[in-house]
């Protein structure tokens, strides 16, 4: 059986990378996992596995690694140092590892809702800057034992960059390992020329790839809840009134998310894109399929 195409290796390769989300809940078992991978596994170069996002309680993200990489499908598995000590992040990270996992996304996490953070273990908070050296530390070991090396990432929010804004945390996280960036979601192109400018001025383009995550919205509610619930307005107020307007909100969702996957190839920096979804996991598949040829076109 030929080796399976690593996240690391379509990211490093000329062609546009596309990743889809898993939706994981607490009751998305092994068979919803497996059905996921089947519908995603011939339009995607990997799946991102999330950290629990908002509080969610869901699998763990090894368990469900393991189901991806059975079923020959790369996991990027997303590690959250939010509310867990270094011994469970340590354990999680040589876990990882093991199984085969090669591509991770450190975070700090988000910032849980007052209903989880009651009930949410309160530790010594490891910050996603000193998680990332950890995990460097891993691979570089892994590296000496002639083991794969882990290909490591971080999350950042596309935001409106001002005339002199340096991206100093993100610089940061490069030094401290980070090769590749994933951001959180957005459907403001105009903003993310602008953010994607501004990082290809500091030259950080240059030392990480850049992977935008574009939603496809259901419904116009489910849109208010991204920016009701996110640090930035990730989606204008022009898409929410076309999804309110719309007579099928999940076709125009659909269109919307495939119109911007092909401008998102224009933008320096961008070398792929993370499609999510909060509703169902065929519009992801429908929104790669509507982008048809432009959807894979090399990078600029």
């Amino acid at each position: 059986m030929p080796a399976r195409k690593t996240f690391q290796q379509a990211l490093r390769s000329k062609e546009f990378v596309l990743t889809a989300q898993l939706q994981l809940n607490e009751d998305t078992g092994r068979r919803g996992v497996i059905r996921q991978v089947q519908c995603l596994s011939g339009a995607v170069d990997a799946i991102a596995i999330p950290a629990n996002p908002h509080g969610v309680v869901h699998m763990a993200g090894l368990a469900a690694a393991s189901l991806l990489i059975a079923n020959d499908i790369d996991p990027v598995l997303h590690v959250a140092s939010r509310d867990r000590n270094r011994i469970a992040l340590r354990s999680e990270l040589l876990g990882a590892a093991a199984i085969g996992v090669t591509s991770l996304v450190v975070q700090r996490g988000d910032r849980l809702s007052t209903e989880y953070r009651q009930s949410a273990w309160k530790g010594k908070k490891v910050g996603s800057v000193k998680l990332l050296g950890v995990a460097r530390q891993l691979s570089n070991y892994q590296a000496q034992h002639n083991e794969p090396e882990l290909f490591l990432g971080t999350l950042a929010t596309v935001i409106e960059p001002g005339d002199d804004w340096q991206p100093k945390v993100l610089l940061k996280k490069a030094d401290a390992g980070a090769q590749f960036v994933q951001t959180k979601i957005c459907l403001d192109m105009a903003k993310l020329r602008r953010y994607m400018a501004a990082l290809v001025g500091a030259r950080l383009t240059h030392r990480c790839q850049f992977v935008v995550s574009v939603p496809v919205l259901p419904s116009a509610d489910a849109a208010r809840w991204l920016n009701e619930n996110l640090r930035s307005e990730a989606i204008p107020e022009s898409v929410v009134t076309r999804l309110d307007a719309a007579r099928s909100p999940e076709q125009l969702g659909i269109e919307i998310a495939a119109e911007f996957l092909r401008e998102l190839q224009d933008i320096p920096g961008v070398g792929g894109a993370n499609l999510v979804t909060p509703g169902e996991i065929e519009t992801i598949s429908a929104v790669i399929n509507a982008a048809g040829s432009q959807g894979r076109r090399p990078r600029q």
